[in-house]
């Protein structure tokens, strides 16, 4: 799965500094089951508060499961949406993916939710090939 860089963006990349806003539209179109991903949870933690938004259900496709993967497991994407959206990203599986308030008052729930015990306890056998 690879982002659809158009060539004028690509140019930008060519000569040098990259313009973020840029890079996100990139991945926004070239990712968008994940993009939704993120936006939905940002949105829910917006509204409803809360330590963390997370989701649990796994994508409809394949193709779906491939774009959180590839938004998640790249650190300039990650790292790109955590600054457009203002959350810190968690990744815990093939599809939970949480969104957590910046700040250090998220700190020790996203230290639960990335630690060795949450990944155990996050773990079914219905998972096992995700």
């Amino acid at each position: 799965m690879s982002l659809d860089v158009t060539p004028a963006l690509l140019a930008q990349a060519e000569r040098g500094e990259v313009d973020e806003a840029e890079f996100v539209d990139c991945v926004r179109t070239s990712l968008p089951y994940a993009w939704e991903m993120i936006s939905s949870l940002t949105a829910r933690l917006e509204v409803d508060g809360g330590e963390f938004a997370d989701n649990t259900t796994p994508p409809p496709t394949e193709a779906a499961r491939g774009q959180l993967l590839r938004a998640l497991a790249s650190d300039a994407i990650r790292g790109s949406l955590e600054r457009h959206f203002g959350v810190r990203l968690a990744f815990q599986n093939c599809h939970r993916v949480a969104v957590f308030p910046t700040g250090a008052q998220a700190d020790d729930r996203l230290k639960r939710f990335t630690s060795v015990r949450g990944q155990l306890l996050n773990q079914s056998p219905e998972l096992r090939d995700c």
